[in-house]
Protein backbone atom coordinates (compact mmCIF):
# COMPACT_ATOMS: atom_id res chain seq x y z
CA UNK A 1 0.00 0.00 0.00
CA UNK A 2 3.03 2.11 0.70
CA UNK A 3 4.39 2.02 -2.94
CA UNK A 4 1.02 2.35 -4.49
CA UNK A 5 0.79 5.50 -1.79
CA UNK A 6 4.00 7.10 -3.36
CA UNK A 7 3.48 6.66 -6.82
CA UNK A 8 -0.49 8.20 -6.59
CA UNK A 9 1.06 10.83 -5.04
CA UNK A 10 3.88 11.41 -7.67
CA UNK A 11 1.54 11.21 -10.07
CA UNK A 12 -0.59 13.92 -8.52
CA UNK A 13 2.44 16.57 -8.60
CA UNK A 14 3.29 15.36 -11.84
CA UNK A 15 -0.41 16.55 -13.22
CA UNK A 16 -0.11 19.43 -10.99
CA UNK A 17 2.84 20.99 -13.05
CA UNK A 18 1.38 19.59 -16.42
CA UNK A 19 -2.21 21.70 -15.35
CA UNK A 20 -3.73 18.79 -16.04
CA UNK A 21 -6.23 19.12 -12.62
CA UNK A 22 -8.78 16.52 -13.58
CA UNK A 23 -5.99 13.49 -13.27
CA UNK A 24 -4.65 15.35 -10.26
CA UNK A 25 -7.65 14.68 -8.35
CA UNK A 26 -8.26 11.46 -10.13
CA UNK A 27 -4.70 10.63 -8.16
CA UNK A 28 -5.51 12.31 -4.79
CA UNK A 29 -8.60 10.57 -4.65
CA UNK A 30 -6.90 7.36 -5.13
CA UNK A 31 -4.76 7.84 -1.81
CA UNK A 32 -8.20 9.13 0.22
CA UNK A 33 -10.20 6.19 -0.88
CA UNK A 34 -6.66 3.63 0.99
CA UNK A 35 -8.51 4.81 4.30
CA UNK A 36 -5.51 6.50 5.83
CA UNK A 37 -4.45 9.86 7.73
CA UNK A 38 -3.40 11.95 4.72
CA UNK A 39 0.02 13.95 5.36
CA UNK A 40 -0.11 18.14 5.30
CA UNK A 41 1.24 17.56 1.86
CA UNK A 42 -1.14 14.70 0.50
CA UNK A 43 -4.10 17.24 1.81
CA UNK A 44 -2.87 20.41 0.08
CA UNK A 45 -2.65 18.20 -3.01
CA UNK A 46 -6.04 17.09 -2.62
CA UNK A 47 -7.47 20.30 -2.27
CA UNK A 48 -5.20 22.36 -4.96
CA UNK A 49 -6.74 19.64 -7.66
CA UNK A 50 -10.37 20.13 -6.38
CA UNK A 51 -10.03 23.43 -6.21
CA UNK A 52 -8.99 24.35 -10.07
CA UNK A 53 -11.41 21.76 -11.08
CA UNK A 54 -14.18 23.07 -9.67
CA UNK A 55 -12.95 26.79 -10.04
CA UNK A 56 -12.86 26.55 -14.00
CA UNK A 57 -16.25 25.69 -14.09
CA UNK A 58 -17.08 28.73 -11.48
CA UNK A 59 -15.38 31.36 -13.35
CA UNK A 60 -17.41 30.09 -16.77
CA UNK A 61 -20.70 29.73 -14.97
CA UNK A 62 -20.15 33.51 -13.81
CA UNK A 63 -19.46 34.48 -17.62
CA UNK A 64 -22.14 32.96 -18.83
CA UNK A 65 -24.39 33.71 -16.64
CA UNK A 66 -23.16 37.56 -17.70
CA UNK A 67 -23.67 36.95 -21.09
CA UNK A 68 -27.07 35.35 -20.85
CA UNK A 69 -28.69 38.34 -18.88
CA UNK A 70 -26.95 41.02 -21.49
CA UNK A 71 -28.39 38.71 -24.19
CA UNK A 72 -32.33 38.73 -22.02
CA UNK A 73 -31.91 42.32 -21.63
CA UNK A 74 -31.61 42.90 -25.64
CA UNK A 75 -34.46 40.93 -26.32
CA UNK A 76 -32.39 38.03 -27.69
CA UNK A 77 -34.19 34.97 -26.69
CA UNK A 78 -32.93 32.26 -29.21
CA UNK A 79 -29.32 33.06 -28.10
CA UNK A 80 -30.51 33.29 -24.24
CA UNK A 81 -32.07 29.95 -24.72
CA UNK A 82 -28.18 28.51 -25.96
CA UNK A 83 -26.58 30.17 -23.43
CA UNK A 84 -29.01 29.05 -20.81
CA UNK A 85 -28.52 25.16 -21.99
CA UNK A 86 -24.75 25.77 -22.22
CA UNK A 87 -24.99 27.55 -18.52
CA UNK A 88 -27.01 24.12 -17.54
CA UNK A 89 -24.67 22.46 -18.23
CA UNK A 90 -21.66 23.42 -16.67
CA UNK A 91 -23.79 23.61 -13.40
CA UNK A 92 -24.19 20.03 -14.03
CA UNK A 93 -20.54 19.49 -14.03
CA UNK A 94 -19.74 21.62 -10.69
CA UNK A 95 -23.09 19.64 -8.96
CA UNK A 96 -20.59 16.56 -10.08
CA UNK A 97 -17.80 17.73 -8.87
CA UNK A 98 -19.07 19.21 -5.69
CA UNK A 99 -20.94 15.50 -4.93
CA UNK A 100 -17.94 13.61 -5.61
CA UNK A 101 -15.54 15.80 -2.97
CA UNK A 102 -18.79 15.60 -0.54
CA UNK A 103 -18.56 11.68 -0.88
CA UNK A 104 -14.58 11.49 -0.26
CA UNK A 105 -14.72 13.70 3.00
CA UNK A 106 -18.15 11.90 4.40
CA UNK A 107 -17.12 8.18 3.58
CA UNK A 108 -13.08 8.73 3.51
CA UNK A 109 -11.22 11.82 4.94
CA UNK A 110 -13.15 12.32 7.81
CA UNK A 111 -13.09 8.90 8.96
CA UNK A 112 -9.51 8.73 8.65
CA UNK A 113 -8.70 11.96 10.25
CA UNK A 114 -6.73 11.46 14.02
CA UNK A 115 -5.67 14.70 14.30
CA UNK A 116 -8.40 17.67 15.34
CA UNK A 117 -6.39 20.17 12.35
CA UNK A 118 -6.85 17.73 9.66
CA UNK A 119 -10.92 17.39 10.82
CA UNK A 120 -11.18 20.92 10.85
CA UNK A 121 -9.44 21.33 7.12
CA UNK A 122 -12.18 18.95 5.72
CA UNK A 123 -15.12 20.34 7.66
CA UNK A 124 -13.70 24.01 6.11
CA UNK A 125 -13.70 22.00 2.36
CA UNK A 126 -17.23 20.67 2.95
CA UNK A 127 -18.25 24.61 3.75
CA UNK A 128 -16.57 25.27 0.57
CA UNK A 129 -17.86 23.27 -1.28
CA UNK A 130 -21.43 23.42 -0.22
CA UNK A 131 -20.81 27.30 -0.47
CA UNK A 132 -20.31 26.71 -4.46
CA UNK A 133 -23.30 24.72 -4.71
CA UNK A 134 -25.10 27.78 -3.13
CA UNK A 135 -23.84 30.04 -5.60
CA UNK A 136 -26.08 28.63 -8.55
CA UNK A 137 -28.42 26.71 -7.15
CA UNK A 138 -32.21 28.17 -6.62
CA UNK A 139 -35.24 27.82 -4.13
CA UNK A 140 -34.98 25.08 -2.08
CA UNK A 141 -31.96 23.30 -3.21
CA UNK A 142 -30.00 26.83 -2.21
CA UNK A 143 -30.93 26.98 0.36
CA UNK A 144 -30.49 23.57 1.63
CA UNK A 145 -26.92 24.09 -0.01
CA UNK A 146 -26.20 27.07 2.23
CA UNK A 147 -27.68 25.49 6.08
CA UNK A 148 -24.90 22.69 4.87
CA UNK A 149 -22.40 25.01 4.33
CA UNK A 150 -23.23 27.11 7.60
CA UNK A 151 -23.16 23.98 9.61
CA UNK A 152 -19.56 22.34 8.09
CA UNK A 153 -17.96 25.94 8.78
CA UNK A 154 -19.69 25.68 12.12
CA UNK A 155 -17.46 22.61 12.61
CA UNK A 156 -14.20 24.16 11.55
CA UNK A 157 -13.88 26.86 14.18
CA UNK A 158 -10.30 26.89 14.16
CA UNK A 159 -9.33 30.57 14.04
CA UNK A 160 -7.29 30.02 10.10
CA UNK A 161 -10.57 29.16 8.57
CA UNK A 162 -13.17 31.92 9.97
CA UNK A 163 -12.66 34.35 6.96
CA UNK A 164 -14.19 31.46 4.72
CA UNK A 165 -17.23 31.09 6.78
CA UNK A 166 -17.04 35.24 7.10
CA UNK A 167 -17.15 34.88 3.07
CA UNK A 168 -20.36 32.70 3.09
CA UNK A 169 -21.97 35.25 5.45
CA UNK A 170 -21.57 37.99 3.31
CA UNK A 171 -21.99 36.48 -0.20
CA UNK A 172 -24.22 33.29 0.30
CA UNK A 173 -26.37 35.06 3.65
CA UNK A 174 -26.59 38.91 2.13
CA UNK A 175 -25.60 39.64 5.71
CA UNK A 176 -22.08 41.79 6.08
CA UNK A 177 -22.96 42.56 9.13
CA UNK A 178 -22.56 39.16 10.58
CA UNK A 179 -20.07 38.96 8.06
CA UNK A 180 -17.65 41.91 9.76
CA UNK A 181 -18.48 40.52 13.30
CA UNK A 182 -16.42 36.97 12.52
CA UNK A 183 -13.88 38.73 10.40
CA UNK A 184 -13.39 41.31 13.31
CA UNK A 185 -13.30 38.34 15.60
CA UNK A 186 -10.66 36.25 14.13
CA UNK A 187 -8.35 39.40 13.33
CA UNK A 188 -8.46 40.32 17.41
CA UNK A 189 -7.89 36.59 18.31
CA UNK A 190 -5.01 37.08 15.75
CA UNK A 191 -3.72 39.74 17.27
CA UNK A 192 -3.82 38.01 20.40
CA UNK A 193 -1.65 35.11 19.59
CA UNK A 194 0.98 36.79 17.69
CA UNK A 195 3.85 36.65 20.18
CA UNK A 196 3.27 32.53 21.01
CA UNK A 197 3.35 31.29 17.41
CA UNK A 198 6.85 30.01 15.29
CA UNK A 199 8.10 31.40 13.01
CA UNK A 200 5.91 29.43 9.98
CA UNK A 201 2.91 30.17 11.99
CA UNK A 202 3.55 34.09 12.32
CA UNK A 203 3.84 34.08 8.67
CA UNK A 204 1.14 32.28 7.88
CA UNK A 205 -1.22 34.73 10.83
CA UNK A 206 -0.14 37.63 8.82
CA UNK A 207 -1.37 36.73 5.39
CA UNK A 208 -4.61 35.37 6.66
CA UNK A 209 -4.72 38.89 9.58
CA UNK A 210 -4.29 40.65 5.56
CA UNK A 211 -6.93 38.96 4.07
CA UNK A 212 -9.21 39.55 7.00
CA UNK A 213 -8.25 43.39 6.84
CA UNK A 214 -9.19 43.44 3.26
CA UNK A 215 -12.61 41.94 3.84
CA UNK A 216 -13.11 44.04 6.56
CA UNK A 217 -12.45 46.84 4.53
CA UNK A 218 -14.84 46.07 1.56
CA UNK A 219 -17.61 44.24 3.42
CA UNK A 220 -18.27 47.20 6.05
CA UNK A 221 -18.36 50.08 2.91
CA UNK A 222 -22.13 47.88 2.59
CA UNK A 223 -23.11 49.13 5.65
CA UNK A 224 -23.70 52.77 4.93
CA UNK A 225 -25.27 53.43 8.51
CA UNK A 226 -22.19 52.11 10.53
CA UNK A 227 -19.86 53.73 8.39
CA UNK A 228 -18.22 55.71 11.88
CA UNK A 229 -17.75 52.04 13.22
CA UNK A 230 -16.89 51.01 9.99
CA UNK A 231 -13.81 53.26 10.20
CA UNK A 232 -13.19 52.09 14.16
CA UNK A 233 -13.20 48.57 12.99
CA UNK A 234 -10.70 49.09 10.22
CA UNK A 235 -8.42 51.22 11.85
CA UNK A 236 -7.23 52.55 8.82
CA UNK A 237 -3.45 55.20 9.81
CA UNK A 238 -1.65 56.57 6.39
CA UNK A 239 1.00 57.11 8.56
CA UNK A 240 1.42 54.18 10.36
CA UNK A 241 0.90 51.97 7.03
CA UNK A 242 3.78 54.24 5.65
CA UNK A 243 5.89 54.06 8.63
CA UNK A 244 5.61 49.96 8.47
CA UNK A 245 6.80 50.33 4.78
CA UNK A 246 9.90 51.82 5.67
CA UNK A 247 10.70 49.79 8.68
CA UNK A 248 10.13 46.63 6.47
CA UNK A 249 12.36 47.54 3.92
CA UNK A 250 14.97 48.49 5.94
CA UNK A 251 15.05 45.70 7.83
CA UNK A 252 15.77 42.16 7.74
CA UNK A 253 12.45 40.18 8.79
CA UNK A 254 14.22 36.87 10.08
CA UNK A 255 16.39 38.96 11.79
CA UNK A 256 14.31 41.36 14.11
CA UNK A 257 12.61 40.29 17.44
CA UNK A 258 9.45 39.10 17.44
CA UNK A 259 8.19 42.34 19.04
CA UNK A 260 9.32 44.33 16.99
CA UNK A 261 7.70 42.25 14.01
CA UNK A 262 4.80 42.49 15.81
CA UNK A 263 4.65 46.33 15.97
CA UNK A 264 5.57 45.89 12.37
CA UNK A 265 2.85 43.76 11.33
CA UNK A 266 0.48 46.33 13.35
CA UNK A 267 1.61 49.51 11.61
CA UNK A 268 1.37 47.89 8.40
CA UNK A 269 -2.42 46.94 8.74
CA UNK A 270 -2.85 49.78 10.68
CA UNK A 271 -4.16 49.08 13.76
Amino acid sequence: MAKDRESFVYVAKLAEQAERYDEMVDAMKKVANLDIELTVEERNLLSVGYKNVVGSRRASWRILSSIEQKEEAKGNEVHAKRIKEYRQKVESELSSICSDIMTVIDEHLIPSATAGESSVFYYKMKGDYYRYLAEFKSGDEKKEAAEQSKIAYEHAVANSYVDDQAIFYYEIMNSPERACHLAKQAFDEAISELDTLNEESYKDSTLIMQLLRDNLTLWTSDIPEDAEDAQKINGTSKAGGDDAEVMIASSDWLAISMMDRRRVLLLTLGV
